[in-house]
Parts: structure tokens; sequence; C-alpha cells
């Protein structure tokens, strides 16, 4: 009605925060007037309509009131950019997963809802499970559950950690492919920002039943706070395969056999070859990965590891020094430069001394291994430009020890001779004559440039024993990737499945970013991918439209990888849900 008179427009629909609501597309005029011109001009503009939405594409215009205010507490800007690890999670079958685990329990709680928020948290702003939780409002899609709820999740996540590690190689099987045949191991740690240990768990008569998870320990920051163990078993592709945690105050030597023990027993591997850094390279897990490794025990297990030669024994360290064997090489760098090198190799029968029933190392065994040293200038440098900054660190410490103490004279203690350290204070006790250790620098410059490798598979070149270690670095970027982008430490939850839940959530937050990188072939970094999806974000306009205001060549990677136009500067909630739902 217009004045009184009926009116007549064409109009369109929409619905906005449940609640149907229209607009005028196009005045036609007052129907007394219309009649002049068509016998009935209801049924006239009803027939134009329907012609113009079978055949002209829609006309989609907004009117924006340019005076409109924010209310108080407003929300209206939301990312986008997690649908891209939400994909990834839906094609590694973890929606399915939780749904199959949830028919098994009683709880009110969306196991699937609470896990993807954790994930999509960790993936692109990670914080505590408490601010996740605060701040889900940050993306698109709504997720229904309390604070309660959440934590209590944590106790099922952590009962089905082995469970989602088992489902998740088999689906990166499917999906990307792995050598199966090959295992990356290395361990790390995370510290609590909490001043007490966890206590030991003892029975009635005294024996140890469980090891307090949280124990001060030799932190990889170099921390005093107690920490928590993790060693992660990552695939040749640089997607991880499993995960351990174990507490703080053990060896991490001992953290790789039950890891191997399981993932072969839960992936059906019939066998692996591990690879790791010298740290691990103990008698019992060479012994017990290979045995003895003679020629017909081809069917063990198998190790490829780094060797210290200065902490090796007389006999490697003069057959390192004879020159007579030698074969000069070359390669490039990743920065693209020559680097020249020698190396030999041997086939040795070393004797090794394990732990018997009394728990002393009185058994003696004799195992067969390959040994491979070679030797860089390069390296040579770097590691004589290393103790050289140790050692003036040293000739300050003998010069002015009370401005030292056992935490500050890390590294530069070891060349100093009569050190010592009050046990209550950390600190040099006065009267000490401190020298310089010039006996301990002479014998490592004789080693400088060296590096060996041993491993079980004799029948490896040279080459490809160094291209099989150096796929270390990977496991260590990964470690890397956990710590500084997902941040997965300090950990701020308190009980054991708590902690575990929490590993968890990180070990598949960089099980997603690795097959997203091989989806991508790697085009982009890890920083760069959380960045653009964190700006990937849109702001709500009016009638369920949103403006987005973001685009690089990481979301153009992304169309093509998911087959969507990202391009829209303007999208409607229906397109943007239909981006979001997951995909079979």
């Amino acid at each position: 009605m217009s004045n009184g008179k009926p009116y007549l427009s064409f109009v369109q629909g929409y619905r906005q925060d449940g609640k149907v609501k229209q607009k005028t597309i196009e005045k036609l005029g007052y129907l007394e007037d219309l009649k002049k011109i068509y016998p009935d001009p209801i049924a006239h503009f009803k027939q134009v309509a329907k012609e113009r939405s079978e055949t002209e594409p829609a006309q989609k215009t907004l009117e924006l009131n340019l005076l409109a205010k924010l209310p108080d507490q407003a929300n209206l800007r939301k990312n986008l950019g997690y649908f891209v690890p939400k994909s990834v999670y839906a094609s590694l079958g973890l929606r399915d997963f939780f749904q199959n685990k949830q028919r098994q329990l009683k709880s009110a709680y969306n196991l699937n809802s609470i896990f993807s928020l954790l994930i999509f948290n960790r993936f692109l702003f990670p914080s505590s499970k408490k601010n996740a939780f605060d701040t889900r409002d940050l993306f698109f899609e709504s997720f229904d559950f309390s604070l309660a709820d959440l934590y209590r999740a944590l106790d099922a996540f952590a009962a089905y950690s082995d469970a989602i590690q088992q489902h998740l190689h088999h689906r990166v099987c499917d999906l990307i492919g792995r050598d199966n045949q090959l295992g990356y191991y290395d361990v790390t740690n995370y510290y609590f920002e909490i001043p007490y240990e966890d206590e030991d768990t003892y029975d009635e008569n005294g024996n140890m039943v469980k090891k307090g998870q949280k124990k001060r320990g030799p932190s990889k920051e170099h921390r005093k706070d107690p920490i928590v163990q993790m060693g992660l078993l990552m695939d040749a592709n640089g997607i991880p395969m499993a995960f351990n945690t174990f507490s703080g105050g053990e060896s991490e030597k001992t953290s790789l056999l039950p890891t191997v023990r399981r993932v072969k027993k839960d992936f059906s591997l019939q066998r692996i070859i591990v690879v790791a850094d010298r740290g691990l390279n103990t008698s019992d897990n060479t012994a017990f990965l290979a045995g003895k490794n003679h020629d017909d025990m081809a069917s063990n297990d198998g190790y490829v590891y780094g060797q210290s030669v200065l902490g090796a024994d007389k006999t490697f360290k003069a057959w390192v020094l004879n020159p007579d064997g030698y074969r000069s090489d070359k390669e490039f760098d990743p920065d693209g430069e020559t680097v020249v090198f020698k190396h030999k190799s041997r086939i040795f029968a070393k004797k090794i001394q394990l732990k018997g029933a009394n728990g002393k190392r009185s058994l003696s065994m004799e195992i067969y291994q390959k040994q491979m040293v070679y030797y860089s200038e390069k390296y040579a440098k770097k590691q004589r430009m290393d103790r050289e900054k140790t050692i003036a660190k040293a000739r300050e410490l003998i010069a002015n020890p009370g401005k030292y103490t056992k935490a500050t004279s890390l590294g530069a203690a070891g060349y100093v001779n009569n050190i010592q350290f009050s046990k209550e204070t950390g600190e040099i006790p006065d009267g000490l004559v401190l020298s310089l250790n010039e006996a301990k620098i002479q014998e490592e410059e004789k080693f400088d440039g060296y590096y060996s490798i041993v491993t079980s598979e004799k029948h490896l070149t040279d080459q490809q024993i160094r291209d099989i270690y150096k796929g270390l670095w990977e496991i260590e970027e990964s470690f890397k990737i956990m710590k500084s982008e997902f941040k997965a430490r300090p950990v701020y939850v308190k009980k054991d499945e708590h902690v575990e839940a929490h590993f968890l959530v990180c070990f598949v937050a960089l099980v997603i970013m690795r097959v997203l990188e091989q989806m991508t072939k790697k085009q982009h970094t890890v920083k760069a991918i959380r960045q653009s999806l964190i700006q990937y974000s849109c702001s709500y306009l009016e009638q369920n439209y949103y403006l987005f205001d973001y685009r690089d060549e990481v979301i153009k990677t992304f169309e093509s990888v998911f087959g969507l136009d990202l391009s829209k500067k303007i999208m409607s909630r229906a397109e943007i849900k239909n981006i979001l739902r997951y995909q079979k």
C-alpha cells in the first residue's frame, strides 16, 4: 500500500537471525494505473518474475546504513581459513573415528566437535584449553559444549591416543602413501611452569608402581622447571607416524624400543629401520633392533645411527684418523654451494656390553655393523668456530669465577680444570685454582670435521647411508613447528591424561600440516600457510552476506588443491557453509 492505494513492487526475501525479511528490488507502480495497461497486472508480473528467475542471473545488491553503529558487545569478524585444516581433518577420517566412538559412550557432549575445535585452535591460534573455549566464536561455525565438557573429553582423547595414531597411519597410507620400513625417531621435552615435581607412586611393599610424569631433567631449553618428554617417530616424507610421552626424569635412550614395538604391532609392520641421532645410539638399542646382524638375520629390524667420534673407543678413533681408504666426493648444500668431503666405510664386528639379570652390564655380545666416516672442511670450520666461542667463555670464567654458576657456565665448564660447584647454590667456591684444559682442546682439534654414521644395513653405500641420515632434519623441524608455531610449551594442563591429550592434539595438528605440505608439493612454508589462513577471515555486512579482504598466493594454492573459488569479495552464508561442509 502507498498513500492508501495498492502498489506493486518486485521484492527479494532473505533470512537474517532466523527471521524472514524482504527488500525492494524494483518499483512497478500503482495497481490502478497498471490495470490500464494489463488486464491482470498481478498475474502478468508474477509471470515476469518467474521468467526472470529462470533466465536472468540474480542481481544481488546490498543496502548499507552508513550511520549504523556497533552494539556494545560485537563479534562480527569470523575466521574462514580453518576450512583448510578442517578439510584434511575430514580426509583423515577423524570425524568418522569420533562418531564411531561416540556411539559407545553415554556422554552428552560431542567428541568430534570438541576435538576439532582444539585442532583448529592449535593450528591457527594456539593457546590454553580454556582460551580455546573462550575464543571459539573466532570460527564461523558454532561449538555447542561447555568448558567442563571440554575437560571431561580430554580423558577420552587420552584413552584413544594409540587408536588415533593407528587410525591416522592407515589413512595417511591411503591418502599420501608412506615407506613403512623407514622410521625417524627423536626425543624432545616440554616444560611446565610449576614449582614442584610429581611424586612417584609405590605399592605397600615399597615397589614403584608409577613414576611421576612431570620431573626435572635435562631440559632442551636449559630450564629448571619440571618437564615431560616426547618421543616422535616420523616417516621418510616427514609425516609423523606415532608418539609417546614419558617422565622427565627418565633417560630418553630407553624410550625408543617400546615405541617401535607398539608401532610394529599396531600398524602391522614386518620390519622397520630406525634412524636416530647419536644420543639414542646405545648397546641395548642396536642389539635389540638388529641382534647380532649375521647375514641370515635379515628379517630383524635395523638402524641408522649417528656415532660420536670423540666418544668412540681408541680403535675406532685410530681408524678415523688413518688416511687409508678415504675417497673424495662432492655435493651441493641447501644454498647451492659445492661441498667437498672425503669418506670411507667398513663392516666391523663390534663388541658391546648388555645388562644381565642383575642389572649390571656383564653380558658380552658381538654385533656386525657398517661404519661410515666422512670429513668436511666446512664442518671442521664450524666446529672450530663453535669451540673458540666456548673457550673464550671458559677463559672469562677462569678470570672471573664469581660471575658464573653451574647453569650459566654450561659448555664452558668442560674446558676448565679443577672446577666445582656448590650443591646448594650452584656457585663456584672461592679458592679454586682454575686453568684451561689444553689437553682436551688438542684432542678435540684432531677430530674437527669428522662425523660418523653406523648402520645395521650392510648393503647400503656410503651415499645411501648419508642420504637416509640427512632425513633427520625433518624431525628436528617437526619439533620446531610444535614448539614455535603450535606453541606446545609450556603445558598448562596438570592431570596425566590431560597432558597426553594435549600432546595428541599437537601431534594431530602436525600430521595435518605435514599432509598439507605433501598436497601442495611444499610450495609454501609452514609459517606462510599459518599466516595466510589466520588472515583469511570475513566480516558480517547485512542480509547474511560477509566481506572478505585478504587474498595471496597461499590462498590461490588452496583454491587449486580443494577446487574452490576463494576470489569473491562478498559471499553469502550459504556459500561459506558450502566451503565448510565435510567432504567425503
